[in-house]
């Protein structure tokens, strides 16, 4: 991506000037001016340490920037998390490399940010800052000089400032590292930050540091070398799936639903959430997602992580990375992103109801079995119990899939209620759960079926609503296709109205009753893309997802929750699990 002169405006880079670092644990954001913007250390729903992103003034950053004007291409490494921005100005080129790096073993018991400059043609100067955020105003972080280099604490956090010899410090004290660098061609250095939370941290070589940006990118190449995918949108799918690698949380298992926090969905508008926690409906899709691409011990840890979670706390909608139940949301004093307020830490969804949960741990169940695989005992009691807790709920309102404030009868819970029971009954008559309840389970399924076609259809409209007896339509409609619910001419007559209704410049937006509050839902587009295609309707899902495609352009290893249909601009929280693995569900049911 191309960002002229690497300038931000008002303080702020556009969202799409960002990508996304990780080593399992936390994520990064860097910008293409070089500055990454946000940081939590140690976990990604940790507060943060680089904020920059929700407080451009005052915020934390690691910023390193040539001195004289620029231009900037990022890009990855093929099949990689190793980023790359090359810099050019008046006097020459240089390369900025940065990862969140990894050991041979796997992922380092601490986190190593480090960034490697390189000079490629003539010489090129740089101001390298280093600002400790406040961890979201909750610490009055500081920097120590020892005999062991620069030390900063920030809270509970500890953490190291490495550099060779080239960068001469200028500042290195209270919240700010400041130094100045120059390169020739040939020529490079490494600044780094390695940092732990309440822990004593090994003080690693320089040597070290470098070596393990290459070992990262080995690495990388070599999970991505071996996914399953041969068809004719290989590049997306594999920057999807490094995308959605980046999001599995490596010590439990948790799939993150974005590493953000608070990011708009309409610049100036208060929809701004809190997502680096772990929703059943999320991690459900991205174990789909990881067993479509032959992601195997991924879509394991996840699969065991959600199952111990439903077990632990029953049919909850969303959980902590460490599985704990999630905080309230409370409003944090920062000024957000472009002014757009609230900051929120935690979640109201913590304590909705929605009955997708039900559909989507019975569609996860289904596929993992499906792929060859096996349940244990434990997994298929908990599994029984949910279907008779679904079969007991099935005609109470709930939440819905958009965690709306109004309780109603959704269309769309009421089709996942159907799905859980139909994945169930399937389940226990191939010996995979206990079959004591199956006709019970098959009666509720065909009464669902009949409620939703009786409640939920509209003449006047042509296509299923968003909730029994409204006028308005939901996208998330789409979902019903692959889900396999009723016949093929309603759902192909939904589609076609989702489109003419909800249908924005190529994008979709999720209710008729919110053009004006946010922008369109990427996953959205990418479920009617794959319903088409289940409908046999595939040279429109094709075209349509070549747009989708062309619209992301070059930005297809961090996609947002949104995109402002008129501009092009991303809103939302990034990088947004659901759309990078819409896009593997889409580019799958295209062949």
């Amino acid at each position: 991506m191309t960002a002229p002169s690497g300038t931000r405006r008002d303080g702020w880079l556009e969202l799409s000037d960002y990508a996304a670092l990780g080593d399992g644990r936390s994520v990064a954001l860097s910008g293409a001016d070089g500055s990454i913007d946000w940081w939590c250390v140690p976990n990604m729903d940790a507060p943060p340490m680089f904020d920059r992103l929700l407080w451009p003034d005052e915020g934390g950053r690691f910023s390193i920037t040539p001195d004289s004007p620029f231009t900037t291409r990022q890009s990855y490494r093929p099949g990689s998390n190793v980023h790359e921005t090359l810099f050019s100005t008046e006097t020459g080129t240089a390369r900025l490399v940065e990862s969140l790096n990894s050991g041979p073993a796997g992922r380092l018991p601490w986190c190593e940010l480090a960034r490697r400059i390189e000079g490629v043609e003539g010489h090129v100067s740089f101001i390298v800052e280093i600002r400790i955020g406040t961890r979201a105003n909750s610490c009055s972080p500081y920097l120590v000089r020892t005999a062991n280099g620069t030390v900063f604490h920030a809270g509970t956090v500890l953490g190291l400032i490495r550099h060779g010899k080239k960068l001469h410090v200028e500042q290195d004290e209270d919240l700010i590292f400041r130094g100045r660098l120059s390169l020739a061609a040939g020529e490079s250095e490494i600044v780094a930050v390695v940092a732990g939370d309440d822990e004593p941290m090994v003080v690693p070589t320089i040597a070290q540091i470098d070596a393990r940006v290459e070992t990262s990118h080995r690495e990388w190449r070599q999970w991505s070398e071996g996914l399953r995918y041969d068809g004719p949108f290989r590049e997306q799918v594999l920057s999807s799936a490094l995308a959605l690698k980046l999001l599995l949380y490596s010590p439990s298992g948790a799939i993150t639903a974005a590493a953000t926090t608070s990011l708009p969905e309409k610049i100036g508008g208060p929809k701004n959430f809190d997502y680096r926690y772990a929703w059943v409906r999320d991690a459900g899709y991205t174990i789909k997602a990881f067993l479509l691409i032959g992601a195997q011990p991924e879509a394991k840890a996840a699969f065991t992580w959600l199952i111990k979670r439903l077990d632990e706390h029953g049919a909850r909608v969303c959980y902590t990375l460490g599985g704990d139940m999630v905080p309230d949301a409370r409003d944090i004093d920062l000024p957000g992103y472009r002014e757009s307020q609230p900051v929120r830490r935690g979640n109201i969804a913590t304590d909705q109801h929605q009955h997708g949960i039900y559909g989507d741990i019975f569609e996860v169940a289904a596929a993992f079995v499906a792929h060859g695989n096996v349940l244990d005992d434990r997994s298929a009691r908990v599994l029984s119990q949910l279907a008779d807790q679904c079969a007991d709920s099935w005609m109470q309102k709930d939440s819905g899939i958009w965690e709306l404030p109004e309780l109603r009868h959704y269309t769309m819970s009421k089709i996942s209620c159907w799905q859980a029971l139909a994945r169930a009954v399937e389940l226990a008559r191939d010996g995979h759960i206990a079959d004591r309840c199956v006709p019970r389970w098959e009666r509720v399924r065909d009464r669902i079926e009949k409620w939703i076609g009786e409640h939920c259809w509209s003449s006047e409209h042509q296509s299923y609503v968003a909730w029994a007896g409204s006028h308005e339509l939901d996208a998330s409609l789409a979902l019903a296709v692959p889900f396999g619910f009723d016949g093929a001419e309603r759902l192909s007559l939904t589609l076609d109205a989702i489109d003419r209704v909800l249908g924005s410049n190529g994008l979709h937006r999720r209710l008729t009753s919110i053009k004006d509050e946010e922008g369109c839902f990427l996953a959205c587009s990418f479920w009617v893309v794959s319903a088409k295609a289940a409908l046999g309707r595939k040279a429109e899902a094709r075209s349509q997802f070549e747009s989708l495609l062309y619209r992301i352009g070059d930005h297809g290893q961090t996609l947002p929750e949104m995109i402002d249909p008129e501009t092009g601009g991303f809103l939302g929280n990034m990088p947004q699990g659901l759309s990078h693995l819409a896009l593997i569900h889409a580019a799958a049911s295209l062949g």
